[in-house]
């Protein structure tokens, strides 16, 4: 095997509350996009209670990114300014391309348990103003590799020569969901110079060494070397992401992310005057 991919950061996020008044985890945001590029924000959420969820995100801008929600359980329903109406549901996900600008609402339906991530990636500083455009991803449109006691979900990218639900269009992120059973190991190796981390949705494991990570915490590693993980005996999901960084400037206002403040003051000057749309 080669040299082990070690662990740079362990971070727990913090609650914080988004939208009308959503209860979410900021797991990773403003403070961390050079560390984790091209991934800019990541919010984990998980309620047994709809009172958390249930007044979600009205109507609201985005330029610059590309948003991908996905769902263990639970239902959202979306509409936005290209006329897009959808519901994204349990093993579901979610992506769309802001671009040039887009208006978009996700609203929370009451369910047994809502447990999810929304993850922010970065659009290259050339792809910033592409238009817009939306991805429904349905259950049955996400590969799923059966290995025994592990089970793959391929979201996006070519994970062992299957193509996922998604390649990207700019940046071009794998991302899996991995089940692995109580103690069984798994491994990955990826190409040099990758940003990788993941979020531990359910169980514990170690990686790479012998400290035992439990639930809820995202570990960003090296940029180079084997990804490897071991369950503990509960088991472990994960949540994995992988990408090239782009090593570019950047200027977030809100739910705008760009590469200078000129584009950003530009972007709201834009939603005051109505300009925001553009027309292709």
């Amino acid at each position: 095997m080669n040299k082990l991919r070690n662990i740079r950061k362990i971070v727990t996020g913090k609650h914080t509350v988004d939208g009308a008044g959503v209860k979410l985890v900021r797991v990773i945001g403003h403070d961390d996009t050079k560390e984790f590029d091209p991934f800019l924000m990541l919010d984990a959420f998980d309620s047994w209670d709809p009172k958390d969820y249930i007044k979600g995100f009205p109507w609201h801008p985005h330029r610059g990114i590309e948003t991908i929600t996905y769902l263990i359980e639970g239902e959202i329903e979306h509409g936005d300014s290209l006329g897009n109406t959808d519901k994204i549901l349990t093993g579901e996900c979610q992506w769309m391309t802001a671009g040039s600008g887009i208006l978009h609402q996700e609203m929370p339906k009451p369910s047994e348990r809502m447990l999810g991530v929304q993850l922010w990636l970065n659009l290259p500083a050339k792809d910033k103003m592409v238009p817009p455009k939306y991805h429904g991803i349905r259950k049955e449109d996400i590969p799923v590799i059966d290995e025994g006691d592990r089970q793959i979900h391929i979201l996006a990218g070519v994970y062992n020569g299957k193509i996922g639900a998604l390649k990207g269009n700019y940046c071009k992120p794998l991302l899996l969901d991995v089940e692995i059973a109580p103690g069984a190991e798994w491994s990955l190796d990826i190409a040099g110079n990758t940003t990788l981390f993941v979020y531990i949705f359910q169980g514990a494991g170690t990686f790479s060494s012998d400290k035992l990570i439990p639930a809820k915490h995202a570990v960003l590693f090296d940029e180079t070397g084997t990804f490897l993980i071991r369950a503990s005996d509960q088991g472990i999901r994960f949540f994995l992401m992988a990408g090239e960084p782009l090593r570019e400037s950047i200027a977030w206002g809100g739910p705008i992310v760009m590469n200078t403040q000129e584009e950003l003051q530009l972007a709201f000057r834009e939603l005051e005057e109505d300009k925001f749309i553009k027309k292709f």
